[in-house]
């Protein structure tokens, strides 16, 4: 029987990826956004791949979400938390509301989730829990303060969770991937995009494919000894 997946943020950019990859592996994908409409139904006609929208941000929405994707297609045994936001700017002139948003979504998103899913994972024994971090998360990031924060958290979160699901058969780990080329790095500025990629080792910016291929490795059947840990996918631009 396919496993069922639902992927956070999973109707563009690298969460595109994650689900067109899953669902080649065999398993059946929910695809969850926020936005818009439109473009989650472009989406649906490219890929066959049904989108829910919900907010992460909202505890009982992920709930009957979460509810709702077992009704229809059986209990999710995969989740990756991919759902996530910026609002930049330096401290001095990031308010509360910028703060606390890209908290409640990047972060906060990932434990509404993983609490709707991890009850039906622990209960059949078996379940792939894959959080999208960054490396920015990793090594921090100037005017970036919030969403640093947030993805930091996750590795955090990640490495906590991986201990109380290992004797369920419940995995969790976290990909941290590097500048890719997608919509969120290309509003960044072109002269500040120049600067970045002369950081990077590999002398370009990272595919979605890439992370997805990550993500996969770590979803698979025979990915079970893998747990806690952090797989970064950055071109080299961080080591350690």
């Amino acid at each position: 029987m396919a496993r069922v997946a639902i992927v956070t943020g999973g109707t563009r950019g690298i969460g595109e990826a994650i689900s067109v990859a899953l669902r080649d592996m065999g398993m059946v994908v929910a695809a969850n956004y926020v936005g818009s409409e439109e473009r989650a139904r472009a989406f649906t006609e490219r890929t066959g791949i049904p989108a829910y929208r919900w907010n992460v941000a909202d505890f009982d929405a992920c709930q009957a979400a979460v509810a709702e994707i077992a009704e229809r297609h059986g209990p999710v045994q995969v989740l990756v938390n991919n759902a996530g936001i910026t609002r930049d700017a330096t401290l001095l002139k990031m308010s509360f509301e910028m703060w606390k948003e890209v908290i409640d979504v990047n972060l906060g998103g990932c434990f509404n989730m993983s609490k709707a899913v991890f009850p039906g994972m622990k209960e059949g024994r078996w379940g792939r829990i894959v959080n999208i971090g960054s490396i920015n998360g990793q090594a921090g990031q100037y005017g970036q303060v919030n969403y640093a924060a947030a993805k930091s958290g996750i590795h955090g979160f990640t490495k906590a969770l991986a201990q109380e699901g290992a004797r369920f058969g419940v995995t969790v780990n976290a990909v941290a991937p590097g500048y890719i080329d997608t919509d969120m790095v290309a509003a960044v500025p072109a002269d500040v995009l120049e600067k970045i990629v002369a950081r990077i080792p590999a002398g370009r910016l990272g595919r979605a494919e890439e992370i997805a291929r990550g993500v996969a490795f770590l979803c698979a059947e025979d990915a079970g000894f893998i747990t806690g840990s952090t797989l970064s996918i950055n071109g080299g631009q961080h080591m350690y």
